[in-house]
């Protein structure tokens, strides 16, 4: 399924499916049992049940819903029939929500049904499934009282902002990031082939045991970009493997690991550096071409990728003129 994929991304998302379905379950046992309420209304009603007539304002408390919410749903009980509103004789400002004669009675009818729920939803749950998930339930409510998420997502999100994108060699702990990055752009844009599967899987014996180095773009503890420099021959190298998570594009990653990469390939006197790419990666072919690669009249012979189509070297002052040339033109 696509939404467990998102972890903390998609948890909202997540525990709403899960809210819809027992809504949605409990409510076809109403109606196959003949009670006239909905799932949806339950906390309210037996509130009022337990508790006898008060404020929208202390049931909202007491649900943990807010007053807006509560009210709107009081409005449907009260066309229900299953509740009233009533002045609080103690303050003329304040109205009661106060069951009805009908509300009371139909609470009366379903205890049968509530027993029935209890028990099938332990059926079906088990018991150590739904200890698990009533134990969770309430750790998650305790600690987002304690720290509410906003405060939390929003400091995260400071510290995201302020943070300076570092450049860091590989190291095995990062394996997973190379893969992940580039399968990223490889199923968006292509395919992943063989050779990249390869690749990828094995970054330590295809690109640096044969001499190779690998860079990520790391933003905090986010891993979000990656590159790869593979030594094809003595001094011949060929970048490889360039992968920016798509959500933080924009930040200067792929600039970062690029003159990372380059900088390598200086460092090791390097006399090739050369690069296979696509057409359609526009954005891309204009970041190599500013950085000092030039575009060839063809595609690489012997290109061993089946998107290759595009197929650029490395000569810095050549990719600075044509860079000032385009400017004045």
């Amino acid at each position: 399924m696509y939404l467990p994929s998102l972890a903390q991304l998609a948890l909202g998302s997540r525990l709403k499916s899960l809210s819809d379905h027992f809504y949605a379950a409990v409510d076809e046992v109403y109606r196959s049992c003949g009670a006239g309420v909905e799932s949806r209304w339950f906390p309210v009603l037996r509130f009022l049940w337990e508790h006898g007539e008060t404020t929208v304002s202390d049931v909202a408390v007491a649900i943990g819903q807010t007053h807006s919410a509560v009210s709107q749903l009081a409005d449907k009980l009260v066309d229900a029939g299953l509740v009233c509103r009533k002045k609080d004789v103690l303050d003329g400002r304040r109205s009661l929500l106060v069951l009805t004669e009908q509300g009371q009675a139909a609470l009366s009818a379903l205890g049968p049904i509530w027993v029935a729920v209890r028990r099938g939803i332990r059926r079906s749950l088990g018991e150590e499934g739904l200890a698990t998930l009533l134990e969770a339930l309430a750790a998650t409510e305790q600690a987002l009282e304690d720290r509410p998420v906003v405060d939390a997502m929003l400091a995260e999100y400071a510290a995201l902002t302020t943070a300076k994108l570092q450049i860091v060699p590989y190291e095995p702990a990062l394996r997973e990031h190379f893969y992940r990055l580039n399968a990223q752009w490889l199923e968006r844009h292509f395919r992943i082939e063989d050779i990249d599967r390869e690749l990828l899987g094995d970054p330590e014996r295809h690109v640096l045991a044969p001499g190779g180095a690998i860079f990520f773009a790391r933003l905090s503890d986010e891993v979000i970009g990656t590159c790869a420099l593979l030594q094809e021959a003595p001094g011949v190298y060929e970048l490889s493997k360039m992968g920016v998570d798509e959500t933080f594009r924009g930040m200067g990653a792929g600039r970062a690991l690029l003159a990372a990469a380059i900088e390598e390939f200086h460092r090791r006197g390097g006399t090739e550096l050369f690069l296979e790419s696509n057409s359609r990666l526009k954005t891309a072919l204009r970041m190599y071409e500013q950085s000092g690669f030039v575009l060839q009249p063809g595609p690489r012979t012997g290109s061993h990728y089946e998107r290759a189509d595009v197929y650029m070297i490395y000569q810095p002052e050549k990719g600075r003129a044509a860079s000032v040339k385009a400017g004045r033109g």
